[in-house]
């Protein structure tokens, strides 16, 4: 009798056990983490940082209250990476300057055209202004690189 107890006990921890495993790796699966290398083209010098943007909504796109998610590196010339870890799978817009100055902010003219290299995934400058949400639009399921080119 007491070896029907000692084998339910233990049944009963590896079912535990089983349903924890099962809760943690379907956790992961559903609300998957991944990494996007961002490799910015066409960097002019390794002065300065380049800023990454990240939206995951269009209509907050490109306003500094909705940015997701940001990061920088020290600008190298020729191409500069940025990595980002730990993005939900899901659909982004990237924004990029290269803060030739590390002020932290993208210079403009007096009528806000950039004076620092820009650029946007999936997409170009539009020439009379910048491209929507959906034009520079990426779906994010798995480890991801892209290129990037500053204008």
């Amino acid at each position: 009798m007491t070896e029907v107890l000692i084998f339910a006990a233990k049944s009963a921890r590896v079912k535990v056990l089983l349903t924890l495993v099962l809760f943690v790796w379907s956790s992961q699966a559903a609300f998957g983490q991944n990494r996007l290398e961002v490799q910015v083209e066409g960097v002019g010098s390794s002065e300065g940082l380049i800023h990454v943007a990240i939206y995951n909504t269009e209509k907050e796109f490109l306003k500094e209250a909705g940015v997701f998610r940001t990061d920088s590196a020290k600008a190298t010339k020729g191409v500069t990476r940025v990595s980002i870890e730990n993005l939900p799978s899901g659909n982004y817009a990237l924004a990029i300057f290269h803060d030739q100055n590390a002020n932290e902010r993208l210079d403009t003219n007096w009528i806000g055209i950039p004076k620092e290299p820009i650029g946007f995934s999936n997409a170009r400058v539009k020439p009379f202004g910048p491209p929507s949400f959906r034009d520079c639009m990426l779906v994010l399921q798995q480890d991801m690189v892209i290129h990037i080119p500053l204008q």
